[in-house]
């Protein structure tokens, strides 16, 4: 992995203003917050700048305000539950740059912390307006980024400022580097990749970089059935993108050549409708009738992929393999996903999980917290995942 500047290299930061970088993007109702996962993700770092007596001010973004002050998406309403879970003051300033975050943040004590506000309310954010960015970095001596998950936006408080103030990883961000290097950077090989999803045209970047770096690669959900109807197999009335016939062949063809073995379903879990506890029947690939709609891989499927699991080092997974928010095709991604998870508990697999529905699924299956490493990054991971490189990850690179 590229080396990069980490907290542990940081002594004594008494009288110095850490300018931390989180994502506290969160889903809200009524103005409550009905799931605190980045908050509490963000407080170990708050907490090491903190005790190395750094006043620690926090930038953050929440929803698009498009450059405008827009008072529904301020975020002086998280300040109070981050300081609960942080068990000390959090305070908070109304603007991000200028005379009222520096005299809020000169205002703090020693170890303090300060929420600033959205700094989305400035156009020069998402623009990475190197005026603004520099405004930013006027308010502290370091910076440190702690949210991968807006790392792969060249913003302002994400990019431009890392290039102006000596740059950190915070712990989250170190955390999810160290588990994405493990994953596909230097991983113990066997390496299988599972990749669900409805549509291949969504995935294609993601595809074609996995065959050239995966020993095996699954591929199920909608997606599974543009790669058997490119294969001649009657898909019946499923969802299938059958324009991409001739690219699905393509992947297959590439990565024989990249020597990836290609793991697709061998049995369907079909029905005529999709509704909870609908009839359902199991086909073989070659079974399916023209009013069969495939929602689910079928025993054998997952029986063969869970094999596949147990001689391999390391597992990466984005997608559900069926529609897993409707019993019961739920069954394959449960079934694949508690033996993956099983084999990290025991230690004997690497397997590491992101994407938001493929959080959700191990969610389901009541194993998230079983696997190596769960990332809510979400269009982050998955352009990794697509071997791209991330502006706010690059920028914190040692030289």
């Amino acid at each position: 992995m590229s080396a990069f500047r980490t907290l542990d290299t940081l002594s004594d930061l008494s009288g110095k203003t850490a300018l931390v970088r989180v994502d506290f993007n969160l889903p809200m109702d009524g103005g409550v917050i009905t799931d605190d996962t980045r908050l509490k993700s963000a407080l170990p770092t708050i907490r090491a700048l903190s005790k190395k007596g750094a006043r620690v001010a926090l930038l953050a973004h929440f929803d698009r305000p498009k450059g405008k002050r827009v008072p529904s998406m301020s975020l002086q309403p998280i300040a109070g539950p981050l300081a609960a879970l942080l068990g000390a003051p959090v305070a908070f300033a109304n603007d991000c740059v200028g005379d009222v975050a520096v005299g809020a943040i000169a205002a703090l004590p020693q170890g303090g912390v300060i929420l600033l506000e959205n700094v989305r309310f400035h156009a020069g954010e998402e623009a990475n307006d190197p005026a603004f960015a520099a405004q930013l970095a006027a308010l502290g001596d370091l910076y440190v980024n702690d949210a991968f998950s807006a790392a792969h936006r060249a913003h302002a408080s994400t990019e431009g400022v890392a290039h102006l103030l000596p740059a950190y990883a915070g712990l989250a961000m170190q955390r999810e580097l160290e588990a994405l290097d493990a994953a596909l950077g230097n991983p113990r090989r066997p390496v299988i990749g599972v990749v669900g999803g409805s549509k291949v045209s969504t995935k294609l970047d993601l595809l074609k970089n996995l065959v050239g770096k995966l020993d095996k690669l699954a591929i199920g959900g909608g997606m599974a059935n543009t790669f058997l109807f490119a294969q001649g197999h009657d898909v019946g009335a499923s969802l299938c993108e059958k324009d991409m016939a001739d690219t699905a062949r393509d992947i297959i063809a590439e990565a024989k050549a990249r020597g990836c073995e290609i793991l697709l379903p061998v049995d369907l879990v079909c029905a005529t409708d999709i509704k909870d506890g609908a009839h359902a029947v199991v086909r073989g690939v070659d079974g399916v009738t023209g009013e069969d709609r495939i929602f689910d891989a079928g025993p054998k499927s997952v029986a063969r992929l869970t094999t596949a699991f147990e001689s391999a080092s390391t597992v990466i997974w984005n997608g559900p393999l069926g529609v897993f928010e409707v019993p019961p095709f739920d069954a394959a991604t449960v079934a694949v996903a508690r033996h993956a998870a099983k084999l990290a508990k025991a230690g004997r697999i690497v397997a590491v999980a992101g994407g938001g529905d493929t959080v959700a699924a191990l969610n389901v299956a009541g194993v998230a917290e079983d696997f190596t490493f769960v990332s809510t990054a979400g269009g982050a991971f998955l352009e990794w995942m697509e071997g791209k490189a991330l502006p706010g990850v690059e920028a914190l690179k040692i030289d």
